[in-house]
């Protein structure tokens, strides 16, 4: 019988692990559950005879890959999947794939929810501002980002974005109006959603020129990743305007230091927590389990990465 691992030192919850055992053990495979692992000697142990792995964020390097002798596809539950070595899976043969769209409403929600704290100043008793009437610019216009847009409207914000990898009529349809640049997207908003992914190309390409060119009382909203944060110009910008503010559900390296320097201008959750909902969960778990039974039964390879 093929054995399919569900590796997550950050365990689902347990109404998610039952999800994925029906649609695992309902097409006939094993499930083998590894939660709250203590050691990598565990996890390696563990991968060793599996020929699927669904893992959240634990980190699946070229070492965890060569123990997996049996393995054909890794299912990372969850849109980013930076935490898997794609050229070592590649190498072997393995499909990575990703479980786009499951967690992006509650992704959009927290940062909607960290934006009007931002905006009210971090609730500390004084005269904030509103969102209605606001311009929010989003950086990417993927699943996050649509959802972003569909809130914003809520709130009778105008809405731009943009994404080199999205065309202008998918934008214009959700009533977003595209914009030219990044540079355009952070000149020309008030308020600036990042949701783009850490690649070489996005890695600290926003920084002191980009956060300072923001409007007078900018905020910025970061859900993707600390990696695409120029850290050093992050600082830089917030001491050269006492105007701006940012929040992240990533805490970056300087966290520490940009709290004690600058106050309630910045605020960090303590860890990443955009998908930790019920519904995201479950949402990305069994989505996760289903992939997983579709490649090893049928080859379907539908949302893969590598």
């Amino acid at each position: 019988m093929k054995k399919i691992l569900v590796a997550t030192e950050k365990p689902f919850a347990a109404v998610a692990v039952e999800g994925i055992r029906r649609e695992i053990e309902g097409a006939g495979y094993e499930l083998a559950l590894l939660e709250k692992y203590g050691s990598r000697a565990e996890l390696l142990a563990a991968v060793a005879d599996a020929e699927g792995l669904i893992v959240r964020s634990d980190i699946i390097d070229r070492e965890v890959i060569d123990a997996a002798r049996e393995l054909k596809i890794i299912v990372r539950a969850g849109a980013g999947y930076d935490n898997i070595d794609l050229e070592a899976a590649r190498e072997r043969g393995i499909v990575v794939e990703n479980t786009p769209g499951q967690n992006s409403n509650a992704v959009a929600e927290l940062a909607f929810g960290m934006l009007v704290m931002a905006v009210r100043n971090m609730y500390n008793g004084t005269s904030g501002s509103e969102l209605k009437g606001k311009r929010l610019g989003i950086q990417a216009f993927g699943q996050v980002g649509r959802n972003i847009a569909r809130i914003a409207k809520g709130f009778g914000m105008e809405v731009s974005a943009v994404d080199p990898y999205c065309p202008a009529t998918v934008m214009e349809e959700a009533g977003v109006k595209p914009c030219g640049s990044v540079a355009e997207l952070y000149r020309d908003n008030n308020v600036v959603s990042i949701n783009i992914p850490a690649t070489p190309e996005t890695v600290k390409s926003i920084g002191y020129d980009l956060l300072t060119s923001m409007p007078r009382n900018g905020v910025v909203v970061n859900t993707a990743r600390k990696e695409v944060i120029d850290e050093e110009g992050l600082a830089r910008a917030l001491a050269d305007r006492s105007d701006l503010k940012y929040v992240a559900d990533v805490k970056p390296g300087n966290a520490d230091e940009l709290v004690e320097r600058f106050g309630d201008r910045v605020f960090f959750t303590p860890k990443k927590m955009g998908a930790q909902t019920a519904e995201a969960n479950i949402n990305a778990g069994i989505a996760a389990a289903r992939q997983t039974v579709a490649y090893l039964r049928d080859g379907v390879d539908r949302f893969r990465v590598n």
